[in-house]
C-alpha cells in the first residue's frame, strides 16, 4: 500500500487500479434504473481493511466516484502520521478535491495536541474558536473528535 497522503491525493482512476471495485443492485427509490440495474458501488483499497459504499444516484459512474471519496475519507480518519509542518493550510471546503488529506493533516495535528482544541489551534494558525466551527461544520468529523476526546479524558 502508498502512504496515506499519495492515497488521498489520487484521482478516482489511479485509486481505482489499487481497489477491488463490486457493483451490485441498489435498493430503496429510484425505480427501475436503481432497483434492476446493478448502478450500486462497493470499494476495497487492496491490502486493508478500508471499504466504501454508495448507491445515491443512479449512475454507475458517480456511485463509484462517491465511493472512492467516503474510501478517501475513512482512511483520512483511521491513519495517523507525524503532523507535517506546516500545516497543508488552514481551511478547505468539503466538497474541495484536497478535503480528506485537510481532513488526515487536521487530525494529525489534533492527535498530537491530545484532542484538545485550544492546543491544536495555534499550530494550525487559526483561533480555538476558528478550529471549533471547522469541526463542528462536519458531522462525522465532529462526532470523531468528540468520541477521541472522550477517551482522551
Amino acid at each position: 500500500m502508498n502512504n496515506r497522503d499519495q492515497i488521498l491525493t489520487m484521482d478516482d482512476a489511479t485509486l481505482s487500479m489499487h481497489c477491488t471495485l463490486e457493483f451490485f443492485k441498489g435498493s430503496g427509490k429510484g425505480g427501475q434504473k436503481r432497483n434492476k440495474t446493478s448502478c450500486a458501488a462497493r470499494v476495497t483499497l487492496t491490502g486493508t481493511a478500508y471499504r466504501a459504499e454508495d448507491c445515491s444516484e443512479r449512475s454507475q459512474h458517480r456511485n463509484r466516484s462517491a465511493a472512492l471519496r467516503k474510501l478517501k475519507i475513512a482512511v483520512a480518519f483511521g491513519e495517523r502520521e507525524t503532523p507535517a509542518v506546516p500545516p497543508l493550510r488552514n481551511v478547505c471546503a468539503m466538497d474541495s478535491f484536497d478535503y480528506p488529506l485537510w481532513l488526515a493533516h487536521l487530525l494529525d495535528v489534533l492527535s498530537e495536541a491530545a484532542f484538545d482544541y485550544h492546543a491544536a489551534a495555534p499550530v494550525l494558525g487559526v483561533s480555538p474558536s476558528a478550529l471549533h466551527k471547522l469541526l463542528a461544520r462536519d458531522p462525522d468529523l465532529w462526532q470523531f473528535y468528540r468520541r477521541n476526546r472522550q477517551a482522551e479524558d
